[in-house]
């Protein structure tokens, strides 16, 4: 599987682009703050992708340090607006777990993890969405859209980094997927069983 097949990926399985391309984003900008991630957050993205992405028969999120990657791709990758999404959705997941279970989220058991992102990802779908029919309602004569998108619901961000930042991971590419290190020529008609693993390169 190459980056682009990754990303295509991420997209349907998120319902939204995939934020934070590095090559649309330039890298020479010298009034640009980075903002950094203390390792107690760190900790709470690592929990929060390995409940989206648990360990099974297989290495999950946590296992891939999912979080630190994370933590780096918002840093160096996200435009400031999106880093903004990224950090109220953090601090609203958190508001999330107090109100409804009246403990932090990293407190929560399983079932009440699962319970809390699921709502978070229903809510996600719907309101891309509902961002996505209100670009084409505004859209120019021409029926394209205008030239600015709205950013996606902040926990379909999470579900695209974890996804990324595990699949991208040495963990993901060996362990998950198939890897081979040497690039090898182009074969149409390999032979695929039903139930194969994807290929990581």
């Amino acid at each position: 599987m190459d980056r682009r097949e990754l990303l295509k990926m991420i997209a349907a399985a998120t319902g939204a682009a995939f934020v934070g391309n590095p090559l649309a984003w330039p890298q020479d900008q010298p009034n640009r703050t980075p903002i950094a991630f203390s390792k107690e957050e760190v900790g709470l993205l690592n929990e929060v992708a390995d409940t989206i992405l648990p360990r099974t028969d297989t290495p999950g999120a946590k296992d891939a340090n999912v979080g630190q990657i994370m933590a780096v791709l918002v840093t160096d990758c996200y435009r400031p607006d999106e880093q903004k999404v990224f950090r109220q959705g953090m601090a609203a997941i958190g508001q999330r777990s107090e109100a409804e279970f009246g403990k932090p989220f990293l407190l929560l058991d399983k079932p009440q993890r699962n319970g809390l992102l699921s709502a978070l990802n229903q809510e996600a779908y719907r309101y891309n969405y509902e961002q996505e029919v209100k670009m084409w309602e505004l859209a120019r004569p021409g029926g394209m859209p205008g030239d600015t998108s709205p950013l996606p619901h902040y926990f379909t961000l999470f579900k695209q980094l974890t996804l990324y930042g595990f699949f991208t991971s040495s963990i993901g590419a060996t362990q998950v997927l198939r890897y081979v290190a040497v690039p090898g020529r182009y074969d149409g008609e390999y032979p695929y069983k039903k139930g194969d693993k994807a290929w990581a390169t």
